[in-house]
């Protein structure tokens, strides 16, 4: 990446910890692919790397960020807590970190609503693994505003982050407005899913712009204040990915962008 990729403060004891707002997702990527995904996505300047339990490539992972050479303070590492490891917390995230090799992870999430539920009693070991040094921000994934507000009034804690599917044809003013008025920051995976990349009006921005819809999906992202994490395998595609930050959507562009939200509402 020829540019420094932003980063957005997350809540945390002590002070802000900053998230890149671009990261690398590994969802299904097993063994010598998630290895050499990784390996491609430092080598090109990412620092954001986002696993889980439930992907099982923890220890791949792991050995890609040693062998790469970056310095540990300069990498962000998430993993998750499968919703069946509920009552497990803690040995889940030892495990976690064995695998990945480090001491702590940037966050940890909780994967589902176990059961569908917010599950108070999880966020509580949650707030207890990060007061141990063990993950330095805490925060959950596919949980509804009513569960966040659930878990902070049973702890007093907030999640900083919900990692939710999210793209342009996702685009809810209502969601971004709940989370940013509790200080929440959205992530969002899936990018790519979620939005047909033939969409007239995605493909009539690229081409404004002489770039690929998949770029200006994650320049949108960018340009809302969201953290967004597109996974690839492909080296092209995972450089195609990490240039996003020589081009500007205009605000037309953006408002015409989020009106692809109305279509599915």
């Amino acid at each position: 990446m020829s540019v420094p990729v932003p980063a957005l403060p997350l809540r945390a004891p002590g002070g802000a910890v900053e998230i890149p707002v671009l990261g690398l997702g590994t969802w299904q990527a097993r063994g010598a692919e998630a290895y050499d995904a990784v390996r491609t996505a430092l080598d090109l300047g990412f620092r954001h790397v986002d696993t889980a339990t439930m992907y099982a490539n923890e220890r791949d992972v792991g050995r890609a960020l040693a062998d790469s050479g970056v310095d540990r303070d300069e990498l962000f590492v998430t993993t998750k807590l499968p919703p069946d490891r509920a009552g497990q917390e803690a040995a889940t995230l030892e495990a976690s970190l064995r695998a990945l090799g480090l001491e702590h992870v940037d966050l940890w999430l909780v994967h589902w609503p176990p059961q569908g539920r917010a599950r108070p009693e999880t966020w509580e070991r949650f707030v207890e693994a990060q007061q141990a040094g063990r993950t330095r921000a805490i925060g959950v994934s596919n949980y509804s505003a009513g569960q966040i507000d659930e878990l902070a009034a049973a702890t007093g804690v907030t999640p900083a982050i919900d990692q939710i599917p999210w793209s342009p044809r996702d685009y809810d003013p209502a969601v971004v407005d709940a989370l940013r008025s509790r200080s929440v920051v959205l992530e969002g995976y899936s990018p790519f899913k979620r939005t047909p990349m033939s969409d007239a009006t995605l493909v009539a921005v690229a081409h404004a712009h002489g770039v690929t819809p998949q770029q200006v999906v994650l320049r949108w992202h960018v340009q809302h204040g969201f953290v967004v994490i597109p996974k690839s395998v492909t080296p092209a595609r995972i450089a195609q990915n990490a240039d996003v930050f020589g081009f500007a959507l205009t605000d037309a562009e953006m408002a015409a962008l989020d009106g692809l939200g109305q279509t599915r509402r």
